[in-house]
């Protein structure tokens, strides 16, 4: 991969720490990283994203915060201040988890209420909405990706890293074609080396949740689950 390439590529990455035990001095190595490497934002939980925000004063990397997560079924008012304090607190992007059971019941008004209020805490911020996509159907996918569509939300993504598996380039064309030219795809969860993330931006991806970055940009391979 040459210099200019592996440049593009780690501007389309979330560097990603979500373990519940992160410590301070892994999310300091964290930014660390991104900051070297050039990636667009450290995803982190949202008690991180203070010191998360810290460590990046002044880097040209935004700090993304986690809501919701990872099973999105707390209540939405509980979502929505999760996100806008998230904001205050320093993030520049938000990551949510929708309602997967209510989306499974078919209550899709529910779903769009609990989306809806978040982007509306989010203000100017972009909102990204995890579906969980390993948990649904076909059916359930589109309809997933029509509401999000139709709020006009920043980007739809397609897994957490913690349920039964993570991306896969077919649920991310499928998540594309859903959503048209106008709306980001994130493909997270299992993405761990150059050819797989390439495999995901061919099918629509627009950016990339992994803490496989570096190996991603290097050449190598990362090990761990997200």
């Amino acid at each position: 991969m040459t210099q200019r390439s592996s440049a593009t590529l780690a501007k389309m990455i979330d560097h990603t720490l979500l373990a519940a035990d992160a410590s301070r001095a892994q999310i300091a190595t964290l930014c660390d990283e991104a900051r070297t490497h050039g990636f667009y934002s450290v995803c982190v939980n949202p008690g991180n994203v203070p010191y998360a925000s810290q460590c990046l004063e002044s880097a040209d990397v935004k700090v993304c915060a986690v809501v919701g997560f990872p099973l999105g079924a707390t209540q939405t008012a509980s979502k929505a201040f999760e996100a806008a304090q998230a904001i205050a607190a320093g993030a520049g992007e938000i990551d949510m988890v929708l309602n997967i059971a209510w989306l499974k019941d078919g209550l899709f008004d529910a779903v769009r209420d609990d989306i809806a209020a978040v982007r509306d805490a989010c203000g100017d911020i972009p909102l990204k909405v995890i579906l969980e996509t390993c948990l649904l159907d076909e059916a359930q996918k589109v309809r997933a990706c029509e509401i999000c569509r139709d709020l006009g939300v920043a980007f739809v993504k397609t897994s957490t890293g913690f349920s039964r598996s993570g991306a896969t380039v077919e649920d991310v064309a499928l998540m594309r074609k859903v959503v048209g030219p106008h709306i980001g795809v994130k493909a997270s969860g299992g993405v761990r080396d150059a050819a797989t993330a390439l495999a995901m931006i061919e099918a629509g991806a627009t950016r990339l949740g992994t803490s496989s970055g570096i190996a991603i940009v290097t050449g190598g391979t990362g090990h761990s689950s997200y």
